[in-house]
Order: C-alpha cells, then sequence, then structure tokens
C-alpha cells in the first residue's frame, strides 16, 4: 500500500516543478525601449509598448509624475477625453493623447502586472513656439534728440525664446555708453533694448524676433522716432540766371515731426503753384525733404529774394536764397514774326549766330545788324520806283567795295569761316544795292 502513494506524491512533485520552469521560461519581457517624444503643442502623440510573451497578463499605462492611472489593457480609465489606448494582437500595445497640450507634458509608464511587476517609462516634452508678452513689450515711442530710448521685448514659448533686435532698413544699431564710447553692432542680443543720447540717424523701425527652434519665430516692429526743430540746408544761396529762362531754388529740410514747408518773398508774399512758378515738396526719408521752386520765363520783377521756410511744433526755420541777372544768349521766339527785333531772321539767309558758331559778335558785326535792320524796314515800307544810270551804278560799286572791305577776313581765321563772312557780306551788298536802287 505504501509504494502507490510514494509513486503518487513523486509525481506531484514532478508536475510542479515542470509547470515551475515552464512559467519561467515563458515570462512577458519588453521587446524594446518606451521612446522619448518631444511634439509641439497641439500636435497628436502615441506611445509604443512591444511586450513579448504576454500570454494572460495585461498591460497598463499610467502618468508617473501625477500617478494618474491612464488605461488598463483595453480600457481607458483616465477621464481626460484625449487620451486612447489601441493595440496590435497581443505584441504592440499603444497609447494615443490627441491635440498635446502642455499639461501633458511628462513621463508615461507601460506597466505588465508580473509578480513583481515590470515598466518602462518614456518622456513626452511638448514644445511651444514663441509668443510675445503684450504687457510686457514696448510699442513705438517719441524721443526728443539727445534724449535716452528704451524699448522691451519679452516673450514665451519652451524652451525659452531667444531675443534679438536689428532695423528694418538694415543699417546698425549705434550704442552709446555714457563714457562716450560708441559700438555698432548689426543684431543686439537682449530683451531691453537702450539708446542712449540718440539722434535723428537712430530713428526708424525696429524688429524685435523671437525664437527658440520652434517654428514659427515671431516679430514685432517698434517704431521710434526722435523729435527735433527743422534745420535747412541750401546748396546754393546766390543763382544767376539770364532773363527768359526758367530758374529752379533748391533747399533741403530735416524736422520731426515733419514740418510745413513753404516759400516767401522779400515782400512776404507767400509763392504758390502758378502759370509763373512750380512749387514741389519730395520726401527723401522719414525725417528729410527736398523743396524745389521753379520760376518760369525769368524776368526784371523776379530778380530779388526768396525764402524757404519750414516750421513743427518744436520750432521754425527759414534760409534765404538771391536770384541775380546775368548776360546769356537771347532766347529765341519761333512764333511768326510780328516785331522789328525778329526781322533780322526774317530773310532766308543762315542765322548769325549759326554762321559764327558764338553768341558773342565784334562791335562791326552789331554795326551791320543795326544797318541790315533799318534797311529791311525801308525796303518794305517804301514802294517808289527808281530808276538807275552808269554813272549812279559806279557809285554804287564804290559804296559796295566799302562796305565789304569792312569785313575782310584776318588771315588766321579758318577757311569754312571766311566763306561764311562773305557769304554775310554778299548779303548786306545785296541790300545797300537795294537801299540805294530805291534812293
Amino acid at each position: 500500500m505504501q509504494q502507490p502513494w510514494s509513486i503518487y506524491l513523486l509525481a506531484i512533485f514532478m508536475l510542479g516543478l515542470d509547470s515551475k520552469l515552464v512559467g519561467q521560461a515563458f515570462q512577458p519581457e519588453f521587446a524594446e525601449p518606451l521612446m522619448n517624444i518631444t511634439i509641439p503643442v497641439g500636435r497628436d502623440a502615441t506611445f509604443r509598448c512591444l511586450v513579448q510573451n504576454l500570454g494572460g497578463y495585461r498591460v497598463g499605462w499610467v502618468k508617473a509624475d501625477t500617478k494618474a492611472i491612464q488605461a488598463i489593457h483595453v480600457h481607458v480609465i483616465t477621464n481626460n477625453h484625449r487620451v486612447a489606448v489601441s493595440h496590435n494582437g497581443p505584441t504592440v500595445w499603444n497609447l494615443h493623447i490627441r491635440s498635446v497640450q502642455e499639461e501633458d507634458r511628462g513621463q508615461y509608464m507601460c506597466q505588465i502586472n508580473t509578480d513583481p511587476m515590470k515598466s518602462q517609462i518614456g518622456y513626452l516634452d511638448v514644445v511651444v513656439s514663441p509668443d510675445f508678452i503684450a504687457e510686457e513689450t514696448s510699442g513705438d515711442i517719441m524721443v526728443p534728440e539727445g534724449g535716452t530710448a528704451r524699448v522691451s521685448c519679452r516673450a514665451r514659448g519652451m524652451p525659452e525664446p531667444r531675443v534679438m533686435w536689428r532695423r528694418e532698413d538694415g543699417a546698425d544699431i549705434v550704442l552709446r555708453e555714457s563714457n562716450g564710447i560708441k559700438t555698432k553692432v548689426a543684431v543686439y542680443e537682449e530683451e531691453v533694448l537702450t539708446l542712449n543720447k540718440i539722434s535723428r540717424s537712430d530713428m526708424g523701425a525696429y524688429l524685435c524676433i523671437a525664437s527658440n527652434g520652434v517654428p514659427p519665430s515671431v516679430s514685432k516692429r517698434i517704431i521710434i522716432k526722435v523729435h527735433f526743430h527743422p534745420v535747412i540746408q541750401v546748396p546754393n544761396q546766390l543763382i544767376g540766371a539770364p532773363l527768359g529762362t526758367d530758374t529752379t531754388l533748391e533747399c533741403y529740410v530735416e524736422s520731426s515731426p515733419k514740418s510745413i514747408n513753404y516759400w516767401v518773398r522779400d515782400s512776404n508774399e507767400m509763392v504758390i503753384s502758378s502759370s509763373k512758378y512750380e512749387v514741389m515738396n519730395t520726401v527723401i526719408s522719414s525725417f528729410e525733404s527736398r523743396m524745389a521752386l521753379t520760376v518760369r520765363r525769368l524776368s526784371e520783377e523776379d530778380i530779388g529774394g526768396y525764402r524757404c521756410v519750414a516750421k513743427n511744433s518744436l520750432g521754425e526755420t527759414d534760409s534765404l536764397i538771391r536770384i541775380y541777372e546775368i548776360l546769356g544768349p537771347t532766347v529765341r521766339n519761333t512764333s511768326p514774326v510780328t516785331r522789328r527785333g525778329d526781322l533780322k531772321y526774317s530773310t532766308p539767309i543762315e542765322d548769325p549766330d549759326e554762321q559764327f558758331g558764338s553768341a558773342e559778335r565784334s562791335d562791326d558785326e552789331d554795326e551791320t545788324t543795326d544797318v541790315t535792320d533799318r534797311l529791311q524796314y525801308q525796303t518794305r515800307n517804301r514802294t517808289v520806283q527808281h530808276t538807275t544810270n552808269s554813272a549812279h551804278e559806279q557809285k554804287l560799286s564804290n559804296k559796295v567795295r566799302k562796305i565789304s572791305n569792312k569785313f575782310e577776313i584776318k588771315s588766321g581765321f579758318e577757311t569754312n569761316s571766311c566763306c561764311r563772312v562773305h557769304s554775310y557780306n554778299l548779303h548786306i551788298a545785296i541790300l545797300v544795292l537795294k537801299f540805294y536802287a530805291y534812293n
């Protein structure tokens, strides 16, 4: 009777030993580590936990830093509606977090309910693109020239943003220290920009740029205005011009705020655009402008002083420009001949200016011109018929020779000039013949 009992106990022992060995051989294990995740706020995140030999065990998810259970096996435990779980067979187990928020940042644990428990941890890092803190960021400012301008630009984000300043026009930022040292930089990296002893050249738009590696970077445009009273620069304070020509006066104005610019005569009469005057004001930069006054067909009444005036809320200034007459070529009128002075161009010969190639004439030429005008005038207004005889013709010939001798060209002149002068002399001789023919 004792032998069967001993066999039975031995069988039980052997079966228990085998089951223990089998359980140890097929314990669940993690196939790979749980990966860390970095994701921008608002995106979806997914943790993947790979388990081998899960058997009858279960997988759970816990937010490690708060010890809040997220899910057990296929059931979601948390009240966060953005959390979900999924699996692919007994091996792949996923934890999904939709539209990730900053409060989701932290450690997440994948657990297997073995004894002792097996687990692994992954970290969810939620990054946030930069954004400016409105109450701690400056707007546009105005400062007097020589004063101090201080503008600040503070931003938040994850990781913490880096703030830098640059000028919109690409010019250098000028930093002046109290000891007089001046430094020029293209980019200034601080949240607060301070400009000491500011000048008008520092005026303009400044860009504050915040970035932390998470797109997009953000920028804010801040305009610094420097106020000062008007200043006028005049290239030419004395301008000479011939009568009948158009003359332009220029003044360059610097002012901030923008000035009211206008022109006045010596008599304090304001000059406005008309058929006589053209007034123009051209903007060069935010604080520079060009004033221009064109006087058309300069006359004796236009000779004198003109003042360009600039006025803003900080002051007023002016500068005087004087126009004086200079001798120059007569302005030719191309309309039909109606005046006595135009008769000298009414004959079908070359203009005297074109004949000699110069605006200057000798005394003999002036005398000849007067004689020509007088002869043509008398020729047009006298109609008496005359007869000639040989004696009278001889007399005319002698007079023509005398007049012609007055225009003999010296040997130093060029051949072309001589030919033109002889042509002109011949014309004078013909006019003299006509004159004496009617006398």
